[in-house]
């Protein structure tokens, strides 16, 4: 009886408030299967003006009735109140307020500040004063590269981190990330452009090591570090272009002075236990640089069971699976491989698809792939193919949507791969058009890359040449880690 005459009390004030300012609840009470209806009742609603009256008993909807609270009982006016809150009916009615004035844009934007300001807590001394070391190195090993440089840049300490043994072990326990790439512009070839595809952002660093009056192209990578040959095939320098860690190599003991391909591989999970990379040429002369000896050497001479000339595709990279390094050939059609470790050459006569062009080759998790423009009377599509290693053929896996295809009808194009390890980037350009896209292979997506502009620029650069790489912070080109001189607070310019 406790909860009835609560009840009462609730409904007495309702009907005060009601009287007050004159505005009538608009819930159907004789739906309500719970209520008894009758006409004599102790508490009684207002009833409806006299306009009001005669607008319900032409819609049948009449939206006050007598409640006799006496002979129900409180659960089922607690279940009437109930349903009536939920279906939003029945509403506690509030004066009327003056409607909401237009603030200036100064106002929203010193509200925005203020409530900011207001919800950042202060760091408390006593608590992070004592954070463990090795903790706060495992969770920066896991932050965005364009988030550590920005981050690195808070205090002295934090910018040593690249020199940390501790923090290199943590970020070799972080999963290889999606790969990035160093490319090269028609319009600045003394000077590259990296692409994150994760953040779909390019980045223009400034690798002040690098020779200026030379033209220096990427041609292969490993480990978070890149190699570069200048376009006389004289000198190679390894370089990773996060950190500007930088290494010219020695004078190779062959001159060669025509066109070679060339391959890189790590001597374990890092680059802390060092490097190798391989050169060969057409008529089979080839030496392996060791950056733990730092120099080159002769493994011995190409086998008579490798044809020669190598005919190699220098249109294609060189993939690296393990330890071995796969080449593209064209005559015959096929492959040939080395084994880093071994020293032992071989030769796969693979037949290329019809109608093939600018073809290269790729790979992913294990997986020798092909990419290449398949063209036929007008029509002009991008197709990826898997090699069978049971049969050695060629099989098609995947091509360009039809749609993006549609564009290159009647058209001239060329391709070229600016990277082979997993999610391939596929320069494709005409007098008309230049577009680039990048193909994951494990999810067969196909993505357009916006367009490589220089900082305060507006000009879209042509991309000439690249490699992928796989972003490692403490990827270093001397096997031997070397020491920074001084600490320089400033964040590097390419983020």
């Amino acid at each position: 009886m406790e909860g009835l005459a609560m009840l009462r009390q609730l409904i007495g004030q309702l009907q005060e408030l009601v009287e007050v300012y004159g505005s009538h609840p608009h819930y159907h009470l004789q739906q309500h299967h719970h209520l008894h209806l009758q006409p004599s009742l102790q508490f009684q609603l207002p009833l409806l003006n006299h306009h009001s009256q005669q607008q319900h008993q032409q819609h049948q909807h009449p939206r006050w009735c007598p409640i006799n609270v006496d002979e129900g009982s409180p659960d089922d006016y607690y279940s009437f109140m109930m349903a009536a809150g939920k279906s939003g009916s029945l509403k506690m009615l509030e004066p009327c307020k003056p409607p909401p004035t237009k603030r200036s844009r100064k106002e929203r934007t010193r509200g925005k500040s203020s409530g900011t300001t207001n919800t950042t807590e202060p760091m408390e001394q006593h608590i992070w004063k004592d954070f463990p070391e090795d903790l706060y190195e495992a969770v920066i090993a896991r932050l965005p590269i364009a988030t550590f440089f920005r981050f690195r840049t808070v205090c002295r300490k934090w910018n040593s981190l690249l020199d940390s043994e501790s923090f290199s072990q943590h970020c070799a326990e972080v999963p290889q990330a999606t790969p990035w790439f160093y490319t090269i512009t028609h319009e600045n070839v003394n000077s590259g452009a990296m692409y994150d595809p994760s953040l779909k952002k390019w980045h223009h660093p400034t690798i002040s090591s690098l020779p200026t009056k030379l033209i220096v192209l990427p041609v292969a990578s490993a480990g978070g570090l890149v190699c570069f040959l200048d376009i006389g095939n004289r000198n190679f320098y390894v370089c990773n272009p996060l950190n500007q860690s930088f290494k010219e190599l020695p004078a190779r003991s062959v001159k060669v002075w025509s066109r070679v391909a060339v391959g890189m591989t790590l001597n374990g999970s890092s680059t802390s236990e060092g490097y190798k990379i391989l050169w060969v040429g057409c008529d089979g002369e080839y030496e392996v640089y060791d950056s733990v000896r730092n120099s080159w050497i002769r493994p011995g001479i190409m086998p008579s069971s490798v044809k020669l000339p190598l005919s190699l595709n220098f249109r294609s990279q060189a993939v690296s699976i393990d330890d071995t390094l796969y080449f593209m050939r064209s005559d015959p059609e096929g492959i040939v491989s080395y084994d880093m470790v071994t020293g032992i050459w071989k030769q796969f006569i693979i037949p290329t698809p019809l109608h093939l062009t600018d073809h290269t080759l790729a790979e992913c998790g294990g997986r020798i792939m092909l990419v290449g423009l398949l063209t036929k009377n007008a029509a002009t599509c991008v197709c990826i193919w898997e090699l069978q290693k049971m049969t050695l053929l060629w099989k098609e896996v995947d091509r360009m949507p039809n749609i993006w295809c549609l564009e290159f009808y009647g058209k001239h194009v060329r391709m070229t791969c600016l990277g082979n390890k997993g999610l391939l980037m596929l320069s494709l350009r005409s007098r008309q058009m230049n577009r680039l896209v990048t193909y994951n292979v494990s999810s067969g997506e196909w993505l357009k890359v916006p367009g490589c502009v220089v900082p305060h620029g507006r000009k879209r650069q042509w991309i000439a040449c690249g490699t992928a790489f796989y972003p490692c912070l403490t990827a270093f080109s001397l096997t031997i880690r070397f020491i920074t001189v001084g600490c320089k607070l400033s964040r590097p310019t390419c983020f």
